[in-house]
């Protein structure tokens, strides 16, 4: 038996599977990750990207900010792809519990998914700063300069910025899940991120899976580590549930 198959063996047998991603679930749909040799924060800007994305630099530099934001995470002309569509499946056959995601982008909604922890925000939902308004994301994109609302407010999206904390109710949900659940399967993701990635230490069920095309600091404490494209690993999975 290979390892897919094991996979797939340890997920019919789940009474509850939860899965945790990372960037490498949306680069099969054409997306840049961030930390990669090719991903955003290797680019040369006249910040640095990590910089440009926090929370002093968009209340200090917005007109700076939102050039990268428009320029670099648009991604309306991008859809999910296997992975986001075979999750979504999983749902609704009662496999999968939930996903919690680290991803900005909306896909795994766009793809069906119902129950969703974004971690960090959602590029799909932006508010006035004043009113609190929300706004979608084709209003931010097409705006020219700083997006403003009707009431004259800055626009900000719905997005976790560098020294800002998490959302509390997302967090426990996400840690809940992963304390509760049988099987746990980490895709996409090199568990760099924090505290996000910390969060895989709750998980107390039978079966910790990690399937990523490098390898990871966690590998030895995962029961199963597949280095393979995750969309590959999803195809062979809709092929058996």
């Amino acid at each position: 038996m290979n390892d897919i198959d094991t996979l797939i063996k340890w997920i019919k047998e789940s009474n509850s599977t939860v899965f945790f991603g990372g960037a490498g679930v949306s680069t099969e749909s054409g997306l840049k990750d961030f930390r990669s040799k090719d991903g955003l924060y290797n680019e040369k800007y006249d910040y640095p990207p990590e910089e440009i994305l926090s929370h002093h630099f968009f209340m200090n530099n917005t007109l700076e900010f939102y050039k990268f934001y428009k320029d670099k995470l648009d991604t309306r002309n991008f859809k999910p792809n296997i992975t986001h569509e075979v999750l979504s499946l999983m749902e609704e056959k009662k496999i999968l519990t939930c996903v919690i995601t680290q991803n900005i982008d909306g896909f795994h909604q766009s793809a069906g998914s119902k129950k969703v922890y974004e971690l960090h925000g959602s590029i799909k939902r932006n508010y006035c700063m004043k009113c609190h308004k929300f706004y979608d994301d084709t209003y931010v994109f097409n705006s020219t300069g700083i997006p403003k609302c009707s009431c004259g407010g800055i626009i900000k999206p719905d997005v976790v910025l560098y020294e800002e904390g998490l959302d509390e109710e997302t967090v426990a949900n996400s840690i809940k899940a992963i304390a509760t659940c049988d099987l746990l399967i980490i895709g996409g993701t090199s568990l760099n991120v924090y505290p996000a990635a910390s969060f895989i230490n709750y998980f107390r069920g039978k079966h910790l899976v990690l399937i990523n095309r490098d390898k990871t600091n966690y590998d030895s404490m995962c029961d199963l580590v597949i280095n393979d494209s995750i969309g590959k690993v999803f195809e062979q999975i809709k092929k058996e549930i």
